[in-house]
């Protein structure tokens, strides 16, 4: 007897109809968008650093207050279905984007390698790369490369 194989709930559902823990989930764990942005006044271009907010738990990639997180830092942004689309500085990686675009989730992505350390190892996690903003004096100093 053949058994039905069911699709994970990110390929049954769009993201305005998954719960919040179907949406949390999505979530790699990378840190990207922990990492503060600087804008150019004169060009609009946005500029990824390795500046990390303070609330990021550098080694797991985490925050440290997550349920407060837009009440302690005020540039904080919720990523939600409505505005996933908008927020231009999501890393191309992200789940949510990539969702969003109607693409896949990426072989590394936990939800389907099963490991969380998978994102660690594809290279995509921030954990070897940020430095909090606390030790931080100027910003600039710390724009990646595109």
């Amino acid at each position: 007897m053949d058994q039905i194989q069911l699709k994970p709930f990110w390929q049954q559902k769009s993201l305005t109809d998954m719960s919040p823990d179907e949406w949390e989930s999505l979530c790699d764990g990378c840190g990207r968008c922990c990492l503060n942005k600087l804008e150019d006044i004169d060009t609009g271009e946005i500029h990824s650093t390795s500046v990390a907010c303070f609330l990021l738990d550098i080694p797991s990639c985490r925050c440290t207050d997550y349920q407060n997180r837009r009440d302690r830092v005020s540039e904080c942004v919720l990523v939600t279905p409505a505005n996933v689309e908008e927020l231009n500085w999501l890393p191309d990686t992200c789940a949510y984007r990539l969702l969003a675009r109607g693409q896949s989730l990426p072989d590394w992505h936990p939800l389907i390698s099963g490991d969380p350390e998978s994102v660690l190892e594809a290279g995509i996690s921030v954990r070897h790369l940020a430095i909090s903003e606390l030790n931080v004096e100027d910003m600039e100093d710390y724009i990646l490369e595109s």
